[in-house]
């Protein structure tokens, strides 16, 4: 991944997949909905722009310490790899949604961020996977705007899919539970396989295995 469209692509490939995969944000994206209708479900989709902040900082600054240590650096490629096929093997397993038949109380971006951080991936995914992936598009020949394609493409498709999971439950809510959805995580499980074997390859280059 060496310039601004390919890291575009690993971000929003990254962000679709997370954005539409079933989890706490994406239940309380649907139960909203229900309750109140899209436009509550759509606040709920907003958390992660106030939550991931900080995690990515911090995972920044940690990776900061250690950037001139190689096998450090090939040691979190490889874990990032096994993070990424994870969430394409849990895509490739998806099955179509049943919708949450339960009533919340307004609030709903309060809720998603409450919910946003009591909830363990998005740590996980920013010290393995989204701060190793930004610093590299940072240190790539498209420099700082590869870094911002990354981000840019992630939390476009990561919000965008909540917002169309909001939408798609007030209007063609039959959708998230058809063969369709299905489909669609299984092609993205496939992408994120694709990005994986990238994670391996820098991890070949760190470790001097790979030219």
């Amino acid at each position: 991944m060496t310039d601004i469209p390919a890291f575009f692509a690993a971000g929003a490939a990254l962000g679709a997949s997370a954005g539409f995969s079933p989890g706490p944000l994406l239940t309380l994206v649907m139960a909203q909905t229900l309750a109140h209708g899209p436009r509550e479900g759509v606040k709920v989709a907003m958390a992660p722009l106030l939550t991931d902040i900080p995690m990515l900082a911090a995972s920044l600054l940690a990776l900061s310490f250690v950037q001139d240590r190689p096998a450090i650096l090939g040691a979190l490629s490889l874990a990032g790899a096994a993070v990424v096929a994870f969430y394409g093997w849990e895509c490739l397993r998806a099955r179509p949604l049943s919708l949450p038949d339960i009533r919340v109380a307004p609030g709903s971006l309060k809720k998603g961020v409450i919910a946003n951080f009591l909830n363990p991936h998005p740590y996980v995914f920013w010290a393995t996977v989204g701060a190793p992936a930004t610093l590299a598009a940072a240190r790539s020949p498209g420099g700082l705007a590869a870094a911002a394609a990354f981000l840019g493409g992630f939390y476009l498709c990561l919000v965008g899919a909540k917002v169309c999971a909001a939408l798609v439950t007030g209007r063609f809510r039959a959708f998230l539970g058809s063969r369709g959805y299905a489909l669609l995580m299984r092609l993205l499980g496939l992408a994120l396989f694709a990005f994986a074997a990238l994670f391996v390859r820098d991890a070949g280059q760190f470790f001097g295995l790979v030219p």
